[in-house]
């Protein structure tokens, strides 16, 4: 185990407001004495956690003698903190394994956590023998549990057996966490039964047809079968005659775009290959560029296609049904709200897209933003209506520049010509102004919508939490309420100098391979961007000297770290894995502050990581 273990960290006690999947038990760290146990820190509003919980499923199957996962939900927004909504969550993403409602960040703060989604792994005998940040650590999961499975194994002080997880029974409803809506041209909407793994038709109340099986799976052909689909692009009727289908659907857990035929029920995959983006081209024939978590899509003449919110790696994208390509439109994959043009703008988790001639809409979720992106004459230019960043997030009403939102989902242009927003976590639809630049609240007390259609000149709008389609009766008024901050603790580093160093070891059995070039990238900018006077920009070095700017007294580093590690075996045709991370490291410069910044993407970090019993 010297490859895992640097020293013996003993995890510390796991503590919470209460527990789900436990069929009601209360679990204690010595609970899992004698097993592996596999520490998942998430939040429900993180594509990057949710993700995580698909790679993890594979290795909770393959392992499911020996090893037991905990979902801690430590929670960035003020709604994940209520206990209802942590309940449909781990509901609407299928978690099946026990998990620590973790609301205060109690036991996010004893492991000295600095990112979602953070893995640990403890051992049998409750010490800590691994850490990893980020997405893509399956196969590393693997080697880690088989080295600690044969050590304790041959100790006599593994437990086989069924795990402390008792699933919970859920409700059965039409409709179950739908997400999206789009009017036809017959006044019926298509709604993306998302849960179901199916889109419908619904005419008043009534679902008079249905696209997919309804079984999750990615099967093409009239017997269809979706993975959470999401948004839902009407093609304009000359494009769908000559590529011969009327939809295109943001397929998004198995990072599709699906082409739906409404004549004959026939879906089949247009573009993306089935495996999630994490590096190489995003420009291409589109059945051979990987997409991640595509989660709305809309058809926008400006653009000649398909705008595409790739919340998966903070960009848009571009698909031609016509010549059946995508490409990067917009975003560099960096998390945080910039704007400028669209090559260079940062976007946050894009979940919503609405176009309105030269205007396409578009809601933030993770910066609680609503932005626009425009022509020009040089190309395209982003901007912001409304919100700061990524840790400011309330519901407040009245000028764009003082308003707030929380999580928004999705985005509608109304006849008017104002954008209604479905404030998902606010529980409210809001309404922005261009002309004005105002913002005020339609209605509130719907839960959690995430997106709606105008049909016939009525709002129509998704409850997803509730399962159902809503007729909300609007009553413009302002919201006065307090501004939030996520409670996430800033790190406290000095002025001048400071070591960034982001800890990685290859997994049991691999190596870092530079036969074909640097096995490492780091990309630092900040926010403001002149925190940083020295230090920003794209290097291969994992650490690097950064130079803090005294007069800033706080701001944010955004850190983007990934590393190709390939199997030791000697072979010339070695099968490698990369591992990602993107962090938003809120700071704040103080005079004792530290000079060194280690972030763990992979391994132990004797120095700061270790957890705090």
């Amino acid at each position: 185990m010297t490859s895992l273990m640097r020293g013996r960290v003993r995890a510390a006690e796991l503590v919470g407001r209460g527990w789900l999947n436990t069929g009601g038990r209360d679990l204690h760290l010595g609970d899992f004495r004698g097993k592996v146990l596999l520490l998942d820190f998430w939040t429900f509003c993180c594509v990057n956690c949710l993700h995580v919980l698909d790679e993890l499923r594979p290795v909770e199957a393959e392992f499911a003698d020996v090893l037991v996962t905990v979902g801690v939900h430590s929670p960035k927004f003020a709604h994940e903190a209520d206990a209802g909504a942590l309940r449909a969550a781990v509901e609407r993403y299928a978690v099946h394994h026990p998990v620590l409602d973790d609301p205060d960040l109690t036991t996010w703060q004893a492991y000295a956590v600095k990112a979602w989604p953070t893995l640990v792994v403890i051992d049998p005998e409750g010490y800590v023998v691994h850490i990893a940040a980020g997405e893509g650590h399956a196969e590393a999961l693997r080697r880690v549990v088989r080295e600690v499975v044969a050590e304790h194994d041959a100790k006599g002080t593994l437990h086989r057996g069924d795990g402390p997880y008792v699933p919970s029974v859920p409700a059965e409803t039409e409709l179950r966490f739908p997400a999206k809506a789009v009017a036809t041209d017959k006044n019926t909407v298509l709604v993306a039964d998302t849960a179901h793994h199916r889109i419908v038709e619904i005419d008043g109340e009534s679902v008079v047809k249905s696209y997919g099986t309804g079984e999750r799976g990615r099967q093409d052909g009239v017997e269809a079968t979706f993975s959470e689909p999401s948004g839902i692009a009407v093609l304009p009727s000359a494009v769908a005659e000559r590529v011969g289908y009327h939809l295109v659907v943001a397929d998004t857990v198995n990072h599709l775009l699906r082409g739906v035929n409404t004549d004959t029920g026939a879906v089949t995959t247009v573009a993306g290959t089935g495996s999630q983006w994490r590096d190489g081209p995003s420009d291409g024939p589109a059945l051979t560029v990987d997409l991640t978590s595509p989660w709305d899509v809309v058809w926008w003449e400006p653009a000649g296609g398909v705008v595409v919110a790739m919340a998966g790696n903070h960009t848009l994208g571009l698909f031609d049904p016509s010549t059946g390509t995508v490409r990067r439109f917009a975003g560099t994959t960096v998390e945080g709200l910039h704007d400028g043009p669209a090559e260079e703008a940062f976007f946050a988790q894009t979940s919503g897209l609405a176009a309105a001639g030269d205007r396409l809409w578009l809601v933030d979720s993770e910066t609680s933003a609503l932005r626009w992106v425009e022509p020009d004459p040089t190309g395209f230019t982003v901007h912001t209506a409304v919100g700061t960043g990524l840790f400011d997030f309330g519901h407040r009403d009245g000028p764009a520049d003082q308003a707030l939102l929380q999580h928004p989902l999705g985005v509608t242009v109304l006849a008017d010509g104002a954008v209604a927003v479905a404030d998902t976590y606010n529980g409210a639809i809001r309404r922005y102004d261009p002309a004005t630049r105002e913002v005020s609240t339609l209605a509130t007390g719907l839960a959690e919508p995430s997106g709606a259609a105008l049909v016939d000149g009525e709002l129509v709008v998704v409850a997803s939490a509730a399962h159902r389609l809503e007729r909300p009766v609007a009553a413009a008024h302002l919201v006065a309420g307090a501004a939030h901050q996520v409670r996430r603790p800033q790190a406290e580093v000095a002025a001048g100098a400071v070591d960034l160093v982001v800890v990685f070891a290859p997994p049991p059995g691999q190596k870092l391979d530079d036969r074909w070039g640097p096995s490492t990238r780091l990309e630092v900018t900040s926010s403001p961007p002149h925190l940083l006077a020295e230090g920003a920009g794209v290097g291969t070095d994992l650490a690097r000297r950064l130079v803090l700017t005294a007069d800033v007294p706080e701001g944010v580093l955004h850190i983007v770290a990934q590393a190709a590690s390939c199997d030791d075996d000697g072979t010339e045709h070695a099968a490698c894995h990369l591992t990602r991370q993107d962090w938003g490291v809120p700071v704040r410069i103080t005079e004792t502050g530290d000079r060194r910044l280690p972030l763990v993407m992979g391994g132990l970090d004797d120095q700061s990581v270790a957890p705090q019993a």
